[in-house]
């Protein structure tokens, strides 16, 4: 099976079969934060997480959110021939994590520009209280609205080592609430965390193979300056991904997904200004372009391995 000549589903495929055309994310800054960062969990954030709060490629939040978007547009007019749709993500800390009323001052003005196709809220599945849920729902009458959990593992030592800071159920309920709001759920999985071997990434990949996501971000572990994961690794090196041990654990990850779930990401994009480790991801073309020769060898896909 193929999507696109691709053998997998990929995120640009279902935008182009949504939309007709190529479809851009522009990522924004809501100005939130995290209650893993203001005291109510802890104050320094998953190990992983840099200041940024993962939102490293969101405009600046100085500006206002119409300055933001003009900003965002420019970084990618070169590759549009025209003034979209766009996608508003709202990728940096928790974006949720604020009352109802004030996700429906950010959210709502941006929902109603014409240039913004679908509205994409990055935050964690223990900050989804009704009231925001409800609003959730009511803009995804409107136009679509997608909802991206941080997961990151299904396994309690890991997310313990890494402060994840809510345990499985919360995920599992966080879905299942959403999923009956009629909403669109994205789920982040980081390949590589410390202490993980591929048969448990395989394990957390199986495990939400049988829950109704309906796209998944694969993300390479990175290394960036000012986290603590960068201490530990500098103070007692652990092991990393190889680019060949990489795409062979993506391959048996995909192979694992049912076809209709839409791959948003399957490497990642380090700042270089902040990355320590793995330097090579910094390639992603060749990263990509080994996985594609590697299943097209392997004669794999999507869903190969995959039990309804």
């Amino acid at each position: 099976m193929e999507w696109n000549h691709k053998p997998y589903h990929s995120l640009s495929y279902e935008l182009t079969r949504m939309f007709g055309c190529k479809v851009y994310k522009l990522s924004l800054d809501g100005g939130m934060t995290c209650p893993n960062r203001d005291g109510t969990l802890g104050s320094r954030g998953c190990i992983f997480c840099s200041q940024g709060g993962s939102g490293e490629f969101a405009s600046p939040p100085s500006g206002s959110l119409e300055e933001q978007i003009d900003a965002a547009k420019t970084r990618v007019r070169g590759k549009m021939p025209q003034d979209g749709p766009y996608i508003a993500y709202f990728q940096s800390y928790t974006n949720t994590y604020a009352p109802a009323s004030r996700l429906r001052a950010l959210f709502l003005p941006v929902l109603a520009r014409p240039d913004i196709a679908i509205l994409d809220i990055a935050t964690r599945p223990d900050c989804l209280p009704d009231p925001v849920l409800s609003l959730l729902a009511e803009m995804n009458r409107l136009k679509p609205v997608w909802v991206e959990l941080g997961l990151q593992t299904i396994h309690a030592g890991t997310a313990q080592r890494i402060r994840r800071g809510y345990d499985l159920p919360i995920f599992v309920q966080a879905l299942t609430r959403l999923k009956d709001a009629g909403l669109t759920v994205i789920v982040h999985v980081i390949l590589g965390l410390p202490g993980e071997t591929p048969a448990m990434m395989e394990e957390t990949i199986r495990f939400l193979a049988r829950l109704p996501i309906d796209g998944i971000k694969l993300q390479l572990l990175h290394i960036l300056k000012g986290t603590d994961l960068a201490e530990e690794y500098q103070t007692a090196p652990f092991p990393l991904f190889s680019m060949e041990g990489y795409v062979d654990c993506l391959i048996r990850c995909l192979e694992l997904l049912p076809p209709r779930v839409v791959i948003h990401r399957l490497t990642g994009d380090g700042p270089g200004t902040l990355l320590i480790a793995p330097q090579w991801s910094r390639r992603k073309k060749a990263v990509l372009n080994l996985l594609h020769q590697t299943m097209a060898r392997e004669n794999t896909w999507q869903g190969k391995r995959f039990c309804p």
